[in-house]
């Protein structure tokens, strides 16, 4: 029986590369995000499968309706991926780039996932899969915003399999911590064990076919992981 995914922020980056792996494994895709000419490009290629949604998640009110509409345009749908994200090197602690980020990775992530799991507890069953980031372990001078609001996402997934458990329904929740990724996403400089999205995209399509409740991305990033927690903070901080 087919499947049926929807991947949030499927025009670049990782979340265009999932899309592209559902689509080759026999699964009818919902593409969304806020470029609708990318989201037609990518459906070019794959005509007969896809459904596309222009979706801007820092639009809660319009973004949740749109999540709604796309669902029952595709008669319910067993996995829901949020991928959408932005992030900005802020040295200056400028207000407006923090306030994009947590409207897009806190507030925005928060309503589409409630759409997500309200779906899946009505349907009884599914997958709900969040793209955090080896960032949301510990803050940043840098970027404080941004590291923040992958914690959040963490902890705020954490909360929401601990609420499908207690509801007996058979639905997944998987927190997906990338390091770096070949994308728009990462900036700075000293970038390490850059994984090309594809590579990414295919260990992040493992982990939801596993049903993990965690994975890094790539596997050797546990190793950073255990690091950023083990490190005392006279270290870190210097770092």
């Amino acid at each position: 029986m087919t499947q049926n995914a929807i991947i949030l922020g499927a025009t670049s980056g990782i979340g265009k590369e999932l899309a592209r792996m559902f689509c080759h494994n026999g699964y009818v895709v919902g593409l969304a995000g806020r470029r609708t000419h990318l989201l037609s490009e990518l459906k070019r290629e794959f005509p007969d499968s896809t459904f596309i949604k222009t979706i801007d998640i820092a639009k809660t009110i319009d973004a949740m309706v749109q999540l709604n509409e796309l669902i029952s345009e595709m008669k319910g749908v067993d996995i829901i991926i949020i991928s959408s994200g932005i992030g900005f090197i802020n040295h200056e602690l400028q207000w407006p780039q923090e306030k994009d980020t947590i409207d897009v990775n806190v507030t925005g992530f928060a309503a589409m996932a409630n759409i997500a799991i309200h779906h899946f507890l009505q349907k009884g069953s599914g997958h709900f899969v969040g793209i955090s980031s080896i960032s949301a372990i510990r803050g940043d001078n840098d970027s404080p915003a941004y590291n923040a609001s992958k914690s959040f996402i963490s902890n705020y997934m954490e909360g929401l399999r601990k609420k499908v458990v207690k509801s007996g329904a058979s639905i997944s929740v998987t927190d997906i911590q990338p390091g770096f990724v070949d994308t728009a996403m990462a900036k700075g400089e000293g970038l390490f064990w850059v994984a090309t999205p594809q590579k990414a995209a295919q260990q992040i399509y493992n982990a939801i076919q596993r049903k993990k409740k965690h994975a890094y991305i790539t596997k050797r990033w546990m190793f950073i992981g255990w690091l950023m927690k083990m490190m005392p903070d006279f270290i870190y901080n210097r770092i």
